[in-house]
């Protein structure tokens, strides 16, 4: 079988993360940027990181870091690196500006059955790419930070991405080992970052309002809320922590409501409203209401064994 090619467009973090998640994959993998010095220094990085990895048990794939690192290439011409490539990873820093002019050049050498992503984490990716000729090819595809380690992906089309882009790059994210999650429609900051601003906001009013100190809402988050979400998520919570979401909606939801209208929330979501709804009949699918019992009790187990190899870490 012929070897499948990707590009990377930009050597910083962001790129050389991508880069090692596509040669674990077995994809060859060409980095484009325009400083010979700067290419020369990500491989040095990339061949240390792989070796790091490597020597703790960390390495991604089925082979060494050696044979990962053969796989990866560097380029200083755009086309060499986009020509053949079934998919294209942008990773230029956060600017619309600069994001723009790369997509414009790499635009002249696009083809129309190549997918053209963008690691952008907040910027709506419409607005770098109305105007370009193959814009039905571009998606947006925004991992976390450290990528390597965190498999969420955002996959966020725009009005005139075609469906057949979305479902090649989240399949192409999936053979990554990564976690796709899809945004029906364009959003500023997408799903992640809205979460966490929100949360970080009141995180600092807590802070401002002198109610915590900032080590405190650190401990809120590890020893708290980010053990329940390391496992699941927060719809999955509430329906577990009472008898199903509709329950928790009739025992807790008013009181919910309230104290978003007193922070200050723009548009606090009613707790009786079809949005309630729709997440009780997804979680109640989910798990049944016969089954939350069972489904509790596992939950338990997997916190227990989540807070012993938290405490490994700590020793």
């Amino acid at each position: 079988m012929s070897s499948r090619k990707v590009a990377i467009i930009g050597g910083g973090l962001i790129g050389k993360s991508w880069s090692m998640l596509f040669a674990a994959a077995n994809f060859e993998v060409y980095i484009y940027d325009v400083d010979e010095a700067m290419l020369t220094g990500v491989r040095d990085t990339i061949h240390k990181m792989a070796n790091d990895l490597e020597a703790k048990g960390y390495l991604k794939g089925n082979s060494s870091a050696a044979e990962q690192m053969s796989r990866i290439h560097t380029t200083t011409c755009l086309k060499e690196c986009v020509e053949g490539a079934e998919y294209i990873q942008e990773c230029v820093p956060e600017n619309k500006d600069l994001k723009a002019k790369v997509f414009s050049q790499v635009d002249e050498f696009l083809t129309d059955d190549q997918v053209f992503a963008s690691s952008v984490s907040t910027i709506p990716m419409s607005q770098f790419t109305e105007n370009l000729k193959h814009r039905q090819r571009c998606v947006v595809a925004h991992p976390v930070s450290p990528v390597y380690h965190i498999r969420l992906v955002e996959i966020v089309p725009t009005p005139w991405t075609d469906p057949a882009v979305v479902q090649k790059a989240s399949a192409i994210q999936r053979e990554l080992g990564m976690a796709p999650v899809l945004l029906k429609k364009e959003v500023t900051g997408f799903a992640l970052n809205r979460i966490q601003y929100a949360l970080l906001n009141e995180c600092l009013s807590l802070v401002q309002n002198d109610v915590l100190s900032p080590e405190d809402i650190d401990t809120v988050l590890t020893e708290g809320l980010g053990m329940r979400y390391a496992l699941i998520g927060p719809f999955h919570a509430i329906h577990l922590n009472a008898e199903g979401t509709q329950n928790y909606a009739e025992r807790y939801g008013q009181v919910i409501y309230n104290l978003n209208k007193e922070q200050g929330v723009a548009e606090p979501v009613a707790w009786d409203s079809p949005a309630v709804k729709a997440v009780d009949e997804a979680m109640t699918k989910k798990i049944p209401l016969d089954k939350l019992t069972e489904a509790r009790q596992k939950r338990d187990e997997k916190l227990a064994a989540l807070g012993k190899l938290k405490r490994s870490l700590q020793d």
